[in-house]
């Protein structure tokens, strides 16, 4: 046995060296890729690392100073949805998911953060454009947010020609000019109306997507069909045995995906939330939603505790190992909750 073992590295070392020709030039090539090679994987683990929660009022208040503007209604959601921008094209690394080079081409992890928080920025500029910006349904669009939405609905995985960093860096620039002429008193065109019924036409979005993910979440250990179940009732005699279906499982090679997504989404949506809260501050105080969005910002900082392990576990419900979906699960089923309880509130008279 122990003689096969060294035969096989001893064929696999001749491999090498008959693939590096054997001479000099062979061999400072065969140095060179092994060089690259450690340097992509150093270079894979830093830009893997995830950007860190940030105070919105304090950056909201930096930018301010630094435009020597006042801070009006709508200017930190706006400042924030600039900076959620950002980080997606400046973190470490850069934009990754269009890479098409190793490290970037080699890491999945980080490309699906990137689609969580780009899906809440899709979400709410399409929300600016139709509904914030707008004093009614026969109002015009405003002509930056115009820009900005279909931009940052551009493929997220155009490498060249058009790249998405140029694309998604021209919806920002439209939302700086939005921003600039927003805290501009000699610019009255651009509005940002923070009405009860426009926030809670985007937290039906929310709720959707964080329905959608605590769901696929949630089937990390595999669940019953509903749609199965409903299907196998029997209307006609209740004390029926009801069957269940078959289970539905999330593919384990997804499961590192949709966790990541998750990750992605509620770091977007902190955010924002923390804005809102600034910017629809008399809303939430005069429907008695101020809990309610104290209630969604916790529960997603705690979707965006440290994560002590270098792999995504996946234990049973009742195992000895974590399962890190159901944990993330729980803080987005509970975040959605809570969202339920605003918009209702938001409803009311």
């Amino acid at each position: 046995m122990a003689g096969k073992i060294r035969q096989y590295f001893s064929d696999r070392k001749d491999d090498v060296r008959d693939f590096g020709g054997g001479g000099i030039v062979g061999k400072l090539l065969m140095v060179a890729i092994v060089i690259y090679l450690l340097v992509a994987l150093v270079l894979g683990m830093f830009w893997s690392s995830e950007p860190e929660v940030y105070s919105v009022r304090d950056h909201v208040r930096s930018v301010a100073n630094e435009m020597q503007r006042e801070p009006v209604t709508g200017f930190a959601t706006t400042v924030t949805m600039i900076r959620l921008g950002e980080t997606l094209l400046e973190k470490p690394g850069g934009y990754l998911s269009n890479d098409i080079f190793p490290p970037g081409v080699w890491l999945d992890n980080m490309p699906n953060w990137e689609y969580g928080v780009l899906v809440q920025l899709r979400d709410f500029s399409r929300s600016m454009r139709q509904d914030i910006s707008r004093s009614q349904s026969q109002s015009a669009e405003d002509p930056d947010l115009t820009i900005a939405e279909p931009q940052l609905h551009f493929d997220s995985g155009s490498w060249a020609i058009p790249s998405t960093e140029a694309e998604y860096r021209r919806g920002i620039r439209a939302l700086r000019s939005y921003l600039d002429r927003l805290s501009n008193p000699e610019q009255p065109k651009a509005q940002f109306f923070a009405r009860a019924d426009n926030l809670a036409s985007w937290l039906v979005n929310v709720e959707s997507r964080l329905g959608s993910l605590s769901r696929t979440l949630g089937e990390s250990v595999g669940k019953a069909s509903v749609s199965d179940a409903v299907a196998n009732i029997n209307p006609d005699n209740p004390l029926q045995e009801e069957a269940l279906g078959e289970q539905v499982k999330t593919p384990w090679t997804q499961i590192d995906d949709v966790f990541y997504e998750a990750r992605g989404g509620s770091w977007a949506l902190l955010h924002l939330f923390k804005a809102i809260e600034v910017d629809f501050r008399e809303v939430l105080v005069d429907k008695n939603a101020v809990s309610s969005i104290k209630q969604v910002i916790i529960e997603l900082e705690g979707a965006q505790g440290e994560m002590w392990s270098p792999v995504v576990l996946n234990g049973s419900g009742y195992g000895v190992l974590a399962n890190h979906s159901l944990t993330m699960a729980a803080y987005l089923s509970r975040a959605s909750a809570a969202i339920s309880d605003m918009r209702d509130l938001l409803s009311r008279g």
